[in-house]
């Protein structure tokens, strides 16, 4: 399944350097199968742990959806903590909220190793209200945020006028959020871990995957690899052992605009959002551009003709137009992509009910590298046989999982 249409980004940034696939260990600890964002953070957390591991890529490294990635990091999710607490309960919806708030923290320690810092940045995010209705929705959610010690607080309709270039009637100022260049992250942690004994094989896709004893068996055109462990981090592409339930695989529009040499009233340089579903979003890079996202639409593939995504871009650059009236962009880059989204809003990890030698780490959700960070820790201490009192949370063994 192709990921993406259009012209990304974040890999006119980076170089990616050219290596061959390495000699085929005679048994690894644990394989991991797919090197985006999940599966190098994944592979990070398990070769940590001492194992030997091999990240499998039916493509090239970073280069599904990691490469649309627009990199907003941050703590709240795209169900408010209100509403998730409605769903799974108040406590198990806090606890989720502070693996998000704390994996922010885990990527910045992560990033801190690397070359540029992958771009990470501390930032702040702002969430207005796209209508009056939904003022009492931030007021209730900023209470609730308030109330287990998330830094939040909320401006009214005063306040948002004084700080930002657009009105809105009112917006929830959370702190303690990041940006990032998820392509930088995802390739220069990927190299860091080949110094350190990974083994990364790209366009290697994995044919068939057989149970052995205590081992598992992948064969590929490659050759064929026998580890202990299996991880899938496959992202939105169709699994390769087992069947996802409670899952839709939508499709988002994103433009990033040319280098400008400032911005005025943008309050702090943070992370932008509304409340309404779909939701625009937008965030600032490294070189003064701005990454503006959404107009999602229920559909599986990207628009593959590029009258749909020139006509989408340019809904995007109206819509950045309407929230900075005192400047004119324009979009060199512009791109569908498909993303995946649960039906109870939480991401898929862990431990294959019925095949205790698989294990997934799916980050379905707005926060895909947020939970890709988190759900490395987890899985992680499954493989090593650690208890983890929040597995059950995102446990695969739900309603909505793996079967």
């Amino acid at each position: 399944m192709e990921l993406h249409n259009g012209l990304l980004f974040w890999p006119s940034t980076f170089v990616k350097k050219q290596h061959s696939n390495p000699p085929i260990k005679p048994h690894y600890d644990a394989i991991v199968v797919g090197a985006g964002m999940s599966g190098v953070l994944t592979a990070k957390a398990l070769m940590d742990e001492g194992l030997t591991v091999a990240v499998l890529e039916r493509n090239e490294l970073g280069y599904g959806s990691t490469a649309a990635n627009t990199g907003l990091l941050q703590y709240s999710n795209d169900i408010q903590l209100h509403e998730l607490s409605e769903l799974i309960g108040e406590e198990d919806a806090v606890r989720f909220y502070k693996l998000c708030y704390e994996a922010v923290d885990q990527l910045e320690e992560i990033t801190s190793s690397l070359l540029d810092q992958a771009d990470f940045i501390r930032r702040p995010s702002i969430c207005f209200a796209s209508k009056k209705g939904d003022v009492k929705l931030l007021e209730k959610e900023c209470e609730m945020l308030v109330k287990h010690g998330f830094p939040a607080e909320f401006w009214n309709e005063l306040i948002v006028e004084k700080r930002l270039p657009f009105k809105a009637p009112a917006a929830l100022y959370t702190n303690n959020d990041a940006e990032v260049n998820p392509y930088k992250l995802v390739v220069s942690l990927a190299e860091q871990l080949i110094d350190q004994g990974m083994d990364l094989f790209e366009n290697t896709f994995a044919n068939v995957i057989e149970n052995e004893g205590n081992e598992v068996i992948l064969r590929t055109m490659n050759g064929d690899f026998k580890a202990s462990r299996i991880v899938y981090t496959t992202g939105y592409e169709r699994l390769p052992y087992g069947t996802m339930e409670g899952a839709d695989i939508n499709r988002s529009y994103a433009i990033v605009t040319e280098q400008k040499p400032s911005f005025e009233g943008w309050y702090e340089n943070a992370l932008i959002w509304e409340t309404a579903r779909p939701y625009l979003y937008m965030r600032k890079t490294m070189d003064n551009r701005i990454i503006i996202g959404g107009l999602d639409e229920k559909k599986a593939s990207p628009a593959k003709h590029e009258t749909k995504v020139d006509a989408m871009a340019s809904s995007l650059l109206d819509k950045l137009h309407e929230l900075l009236p005192n400047e004119t962009f324009h979009a060199p880059y512009k791109y569908c992509a498909s993303f995946g989204e649960s039906l109870d809003h939480l991401p898929f990890i862990g431990q294959h009910p019925q095949e205790p030698n698989h294990y997934y780490l799916l980050g379905f959700g707005g926060n895909g590298t947020v939970y890709s960070m988190l759900g490395s820790k987890i899985i992680a201490d499954l493989i090593m046989n650690r208890p983890n009192a929040d597995a059950r949370i995102v446990t695969l063994d739900r309603k909505y999982g793996i079967k």
